[in-house]
């Protein structure tokens, strides 16, 4: 048997929704409830730090903004897969967040009059991207982290991989973790959980995210018998940095710039004649995409031809001011000033609209189970995600399931038996099966050709014979994964076994994917069929379901809850 923990509530992530799921749950409790925070990274190294441009919120109801406007902007960015009673809870919750963080000390910028300062964010109808210089992310991590130090009840599992969700009788009961700097095989028995473990953006080699963004807490919660809901719906953002792929946050137009292409034109007015620049990221990506197709973007290297964003016009002081940390990246990985040379772009892998099914309070089908942030999909961002509403999303069903994860806790004597030959067998596969593969395939070499193959097969467009070359790839990787060789057998800090982990998770996402995107046959925000290339509103205006069997994913669909609005040309 292994190593046993005892908390009541154990949050799995420590990003923005995981940092204000554990504040809220010891909050309502006043520090009676006792909780863990399993990371496998150390708090502050989560990549919600690496968030930038902002956090969307209805601050300027007097100056003619609205929560209603604040939905509608959001339905409509998510080609009206959204459901529109979670966004209604969103817009109307998020503004109290933005003053929460105001008065745990965060350094919001401000505009002259003292006031909290918005800027322009893509698919918005109003400035409401509330900002703290381009850091946004950063600062309210940090301010998160420094609010929940006051909480004593809270202790930090940093350094511990996830390997499993315990569940028995339909009933939440542990989790599994190796702990990275002993080796120990650890279970965390607890009351209830909340999942909130971030995106899985690194299935894809061109991408924003950091390379610990593996999507193992939806990894899993779908092998542990939850469905994940709407995974074909990957974003790409405009205007990722080649060849590198950092993210040159959408502030960087919100602040004014342009995108140009080769023959020095701005092309935006050819795709989106109102809103240029500043339309959705979806619609963005389309165009660049469709102005390198044509022969007017610039040759790139190993293949990553990019167009232009042009910051020149700004001047020196805005960007000083206004996108530092934009101007810092530049410098230090290409070499170039944006205050004097174009930044060289293209889309890139950026954020997963789905996730975790959850309902509207971010519960799932698990009793005592939560998702929280990226992670879950309640579903707020339907087929296409707005600028800023990500970050905004995780303050606010961070708060929601900490709350909701609390009060179960206090209902509940205690944490439910450990099934111990569930215990048994994980520790079986890792260190029984795994840890000793000493077949003839190199791990590495089948996370590079996943990748390549997401890239090539799954990209801002695509097509069904594309789409089917990509599903018979992974399940070649899968098969060749299963004769991997490890090589170290140590236990302690093995990167070679975590990274082995992380690749059996990527696989099964990326197998979920791609079995969703071929069955949607229609173009719906994010997910551009070149064979399908309408929306189809009478098939297909419904959620993808994906359930775990041995034989691949199983499908099936639910409707989108409709509230308010009704379905309409989506033009910008």
């Amino acid at each position: 048997m292994a190593d046993v923990i005892t908390h009541d509530l154990v949050i799995f992530g420590a990003g923005l929704a995981g940092l204000r799921a554990a504040i809220e749950a010891s909050r309502v409790s006043r520090g009676k409830i006792d909780i863990a925070i399993v990371s496998k990274n150390h708090l502050m190294r989560a990549h919600s730090v690496a968030a930038e441009g902002g956090t969307s919120a209805c601050m300027r109801p007097e100056d003619g903004d609205s929560v209603e406007l604040h939905a509608w902007d959001t339905i409509k960015g998510s080609d009206f897969l959204a459901d529109q009673d979670a966004v209604e809870l969103f817009v109307r919750t998020i503004p109290r967040e933005i003053v929460q963080l105001d008065h745990w000390g965060i350094p919001w910028s401000r505009r002259e009059d003292g006031r909290i300062a918005q800027r322009p964010f893509g698919g918005h109808s109003y400035p409401r991207a509330v900002l703290a210089q381009d850091k946004t992310g950063f600062f309210e991590m940090q301010t998160l982290y420094d609010t929940l130090l006051q909480y004593k009840s809270v202790r930090h599992y940093n350094e511990h991989f996830v390997t499993s969700i315990l569940v028995e009788n339909e009933s939440f009961c542990g989790v599994t973790a190796l702990n990275m700097s002993t080796g120990a095989f650890e279970v965390i028995r607890a009351k209830s959980m909340i999942i909130a473990s971030g995106g899985a953006g690194t299935l894809f080699g061109f991408t924003t995210y950091s390379q610990t963004v593996t999507g193992d807490g939806m990894a899993l919660a779908y092998r542990a018998g939850l469905p994940l809901e709407d995974m074909e719906f990957l974003q790409f953002h405009p205007t990722g940095l080649v060849p590198s792929g950092i993210l040159m946050t959408e502030a960087c137009r919100g602040e004014g710039g342009h995108l140009i292409n080769s023959r020095g034109e701005r092309f935006m007015h050819k795709y989106a004649p109102e809103k240029l620049e500043l339309a959705p990221r979806d619609v963005i990506s389309r165009s660049e995409m469709t102005e390198i197709e044509e022969g007017r973007g610039f040759t790139g290297p190993n293949g990553l031809d990019y167009i232009h964003l042009d910051l020149r016009h700004l001047g020196a002081d805005r960007i000083n001011a206004q996108l530092p940390l934009i101007r810092e990246i530049c410098i230090d990985y290409n070499d170039i000033d944006p205050i004097n040379d174009p930044i060289p772009c293209r889309p890139v892998a950026h954020y997963s609209m789905g996730g975790i099914e959850t309902d509207i309070h971010g519960a799932t089908r698990i009793k005592g189970v939560w998702a929280a942030g990226e992670a879950g999909c309640v579903s707020v961002h339907g087929a296409n995600r707005l600028g800023a509403n990500s970050t905004a999303e995780c303050l606010v069903w961070g708060g929601i399931t900490g709350a909701q994860a609390a009060a179960y806790c206090s209902e509940i004597p205690a944490p439910a038996p450990v099934p111990e030959d569930r215990v048994e067998a994980e520790k079986k596969r890792i260190f029984d099966d795994l840890l000793a593969r000493r077949g003839s395939e190199n791990l590495y070499e089948i996370r590079r050709e996943l990748r390549t193959c997401m890239d090539v097969s799954v990209g801002v467009f695509r097509n069904g014979s594309d789409l089917n070359e990509g599903l018979e790839k992974i399940k070649s990787l899968r098969k060749r994964y299963a004769d991997i060789n490890i090589g170290d057998p140590s236990t302690v800090y093995n990167t070679n076994l975590y990274h082995a982990l992380e690749t059996g998770n990527l696989l099964d996402l990326a197998e979920v994917l791609v079995t969703g995107a071929l069955q949607r046959t229609e173009s719906r925000g994010a997910h551009a069929r070149r064979d399908y290339p309408e929306r189809n509103d009478a098939e297909w205006l419904k959620h993808t379901l994906a359930f775990f069997s041995e034989e691949g994913p199983r499908l099936e669909y639910k409707p989108v809850t409709m509230t308010t609005w009704h379905p309409v040309e989506r033009k910008y």
